[in-house]
């Protein structure tokens, strides 16, 4: 009995230990996550409160019904830009039936067990879409830095920034833009800062939230007239049903490609983040099923309600494994915090300057655009680095959707290119002419083989290599086979290692002329 009791007791132990390691995690998660759903919201041309009520439902549904336990989700800078474009086109109104679709699409996808195929993206695909996501965010929140408005496209941003830094930053007369630019570098300052010296002891609290913290105590002490957030008073007023009125006047095509790219990007993005964390302990398995559903829930309440799209956020997430949790009672619990502090903190929230989220945005967007990427793909080759730059600057040149199916498509033509390329090489030894195949030999070969082929003009005897060929078809076959018979009837000797291939089409071996 009085085993038992020890063995009761000791799982009680357990039990309360891991509930203490989600509860400290969760407010480590919620005091990175606040400042970067209100941050994203902007960047989206959303109000901050609509950060807030998806992080809210990432919490409090999707945590609790995630594939990957420890996976924390909410807005992500991924979709910032493609929904800062959907709401300057078509308005506010229009983002909630369009995300009802894209969740719907998600939530039938995990449904038909697809979760694993949206992984099936080049990574230097992916890559080039965060670097491009990341410059876009940086030369956009440069303008809400300054307290001005963002334009419309990347470009544009490219070019006001002159204006934007002579005209209105310099010459130093304290204008409303130094002001927000002082807020903004304190901010920016305190980030780099706790990165580099932060103390082992604090490794898990947030440079995010000290930056924010002491630029809003900065502009309330020099009484900056620089903008603040805005945050409704109750929690009512962040919700604003869809209507399907609001998309009287857009094209079907234009629905749903929308739709499609939001569902896809927002899969994409939670399935190689859940495959991270997966990475980063061994508590826990992915079910990438699930958590596609799940995200396809989360993400129909988040347009029912009006609020920002979602996903799962590597940096949450990471943090989450980090500070210890162990549930997915942390990611809940986390948006439980969140919750409470638009209920209790909202007078609060809305002292925190535009200028200094903008900064942390920025800071973000830096760190989007990894130069190490760029040198683990260039050991594959120069095509993936290409390919990375390709979708990169289509992004910033044009817009997220264009970009990222210019890097699928590259990607295609690479893949069609690797599956039906074929090398020819004719050499000269001895008095005997070598004809070397290597690669891949289907009918789209047949030019280039019988190119070389009739370049054949020797009175010794002739080679034809086919060890190193790694699929040959029997359009091919039979093109080598027609012009063996054609210089034999000659006098020619002609050798065709055919027979070394492990192929299902073989072609006959060439009688030996003597």
């Amino acid at each position: 009995m009085s085993n038992q009791l020890r063995q009761v007791a000791n799982r009680a132990e357990v039990k309360s230990g891991s509930l203490m390691r989600d509860f400290s995690a969760s407010l480590v998660v919620f005091l990175v996550a606040l400042p970067l759903c209100m941050g994203i919201a902007l960047a989206s041309g959303m109000p901050a409160a609509s950060g807030l009520v998806t992080g809210i439902i990432g919490g409090l549904v999707v945590g609790f019904l995630a594939g990957q336990p420890l996976q924390v989700s909410g807005p992500a800078a991924g979709l910032a830009v493609i929904v800062f474009e959907l709401v300057r086109e078509h308005g506010i109104a229009a983002l909630g039936p369009l995300l009802v679709i894209a969740g719907a699409i998600q939530l039938v996808a995990g449904l038909l067990k697809a979760g694993r195929w949206f992984r099936a993206i080049s990574p230097e695909v992916i890559h080039g879409m965060l670097a491009g996501i990341g410059v876009l965010i940086v030369i956009q929140q440069f303008h809400v830095v300054l307290d001005r408005s963002p334009k419309h496209s990347g470009p544009e941003n490219i070019v006001g920034m002159w204006d934007a830094i002579f005209g209105g930053l310099f010459p130093l007369n304290g204008s409303k833009e130094e002001a927000a630019a002082l807020v903004g570098l304190v901010t920016m300052a305190i980030l780099i800062l706790w990165e580099k010296f932060r103390p082992a002891k604090l490794k898990l609290l947030p440079g995010a939230l000290l930056g924010i913290g002491a630029a809003t105590v900065l502009a309330q002490v020099l009484h900056l007239g620089v903008n603040r957030i805005k945050v409704p008073e109750n929690l009512v007023q962040m919700i604003s049903f869809p209507s399907l009125s609001s998309l009287q006047g857009i094209p079907l095509t234009t629905i749903v490609g929308t739709a499609l790219a939001l569902a896809f990007i927002a899969s994409a993005e939670t399935l190689l983040s859940a495959a991270a964390v997966e990475q980063m302990q061994t508590r826990w398995k992915t079910n990438y099923d699930r958590e596609l559903t799940a995200q396809g829930v989360g993400n129909l309440l988040c347009g029912l309600v009006g609020a920002l799209p979602m996903t799962g956020v590597i940096v949450r997430s990471s943090t989450n494994v980090q500070a210890g949790a162990e549930t997915k009672r942390s990611a809940i619990l986390h948006g439980l915090w969140m919750l409470l502090s638009v209920l209790a903190f909202a007078s609060v929230l809305r002292l925190i300057p535009t200028a200094s989220l903008a900064a942390v945005l920025i800071f973000v967007g830096i760190k989007l655009v990894k130069p190490s990427e760029v040198r683990k793909l260039a050991r594959f080759g120069k095509t993936p680095v290409l390919i990375y730059f390709a979708s990169m600057l289509t992004i910033v040149a044009t817009d997220l959707l264009t970009g990222v199916l210019v890097g699928v498509a590259l990607s295609v033509m690479r893949l069609l290119y690797n599956v039906t390329h074929l090398e020819v090489q004719v050499t000269e030894e001895g008095g005997d002419t070598h004809v070397h195949l290597s690669g891949i030999g289907t009918f789209m070969s047949i030019p280039k083989i019988t190119h070389a082929l009739d370049q054949v003009k020797t009175d010794g005897a002739v080679h034809v290599h086919c060890a190193h060929l790694r699929y040959i078809d029997h359009a091919c076959i039979e093109v080598i086979e027609g012009w063996t018979e054609r210089l034999e009837q000659t006098g020619q000797i002609v050798y065709v290692d055919m027979d070394k291939l492990h192929l299902r089409y073989r072609a006959r071996v060439s009688e030996t002329v003597t």
